[in-house]
Formats: C-alpha cells, sequence, structure tokens
C-alpha cells in the first residue's frame, strides 16, 4: 500500500457504547483510549468530576459505577458500556440535597473544594456498602481520597453524621 492510499486502522475508529449517567441513557461514540473521566467532562459536559493526577492516586476523579466507586481517570469508557454512572451532578435527587452533601456543608468538610465531588461519590458509596461504623474504618475506607487542604477530621465527621443517621433509622 502505497503512503498516498487511504487506510484504516480499527484503532482509530470510534465505538459506539450505551452508558445510563445520571439515570440517563446516553450512547456515544468514543475512541478506544477515551477514559471515562474525559468521557464525562469533555464529551457530555458533566465537569463537576475533577481531574487530579491523572493515574488513580487521588480520588479527585471517583465516580459511582454500577454501585461501585471507581477512579474514572483509569477505566476506559468502552470497558463501561452499558454500566450505570453516577458522577456528582446525579447525587442529589428531586432538587435535594443527598444527606451527605448536606452533611458536607454542616461540618464544612472542604474547603477549596476541588476533592468534594470525589470524596462525595466515595462516602456515599461507603455509606451504601455498610462496611465502615467507626472513625477508623471510616478513615481506611476514605483513604483512596486525597484532600490537599486538610480537611479530613471534617469529611469523617460528615460521613459519621450520615452513618449515624442510618444507624439509628434502621432501628
Amino acid at each position: 500500500m502505497s503512503a498516498s492510499q487511504n487506510y484504516s486502522s480499527p484503532a482509530l475508529e470510534k465505538i459506539p457504547i450505551t452508558l445510563i449517567v445520571n439515570g440517563e441513557t446516553r450512547t456515544i461514540e468514543v475512541l478506544p483510549w477515551t477514559v471515562l473521566l474525559d468521557l464525562l467532562r469533555d464529551h457530555l459536559h458533566l465537569t463537576g468530576t475533577k481531574k487530579g493526577c491523572d493515574h488513580g492516586q487521588c480520588g479527585a476523579c471517583t465516580v459511582i459505577a454500577d454501585g461501585k466507586r471507581i477512579n474514572s481517570c483509569m477505566a476506559l469508557a468502552v470497558m463501561k458500556d452499558g454500566a450505570s454512572i453516577t458522577t456528582i451532578e446525579g447525587i442529589a435527587s428531586d432538587g435535594a440535597l443527598h444527606p451527605l452533601q448536606q452533611a458536607f456543608i454542616d461540618h464544612d468538610a472542604f474547603q477549596c473544594g476541588y476533592c468534594t465531588p470525589g470524596q462525595i461519590c466515595s462516602g456515599v458509596t461507603l455509606i451504601q456498602e455498610g462496611r465502615a461504623r467507626t472513625r477508623d474504618e471510616i478513615r481506611e475506607w476514605m483513604s483512596g481520597n486525597i484532600c490537599r487542604c486538610g480537611a479530613y477530621t471534617n469529611i469523617v465527621d460528615a460521613i459519621e453524621q450520615v452513618l449515624g443517621s442510618n444507624q439509628e433509622a434502621g432501628r
């Protein structure tokens, strides 16, 4: 094949995928190397999810995929075809803040706010998982989310408040 001939590489072709993002079914074509974070921010314009380290080490890009928290900067979008994705934009419902969002406000659990979307998505999933019951367990399960401002005590307070409310409601 000469250099002047057209040729198509399968790696250069966009792949159609379907995701349920914040309850809405979305079909989009992406290049095979597009990570979920870039799809959310650049293609779907959901900019609440933040790009921090781009190496899966800081947790700023945490979203909920099929009920599990993931670092969206490390997940290829094509690998999530058919998945249900919840971003920070989808945490509130019917115009009311999620209890953890309100607890973050109540406990001033953010300073610059950059890590807050990932912290909240991780915290919501942590609460749903039901694994953490103590402050130390909350700290351990949230250890993948870094807060550069050091609001850790307030973040733990906020999660503990919601955990306590859920435990009281279950009685």
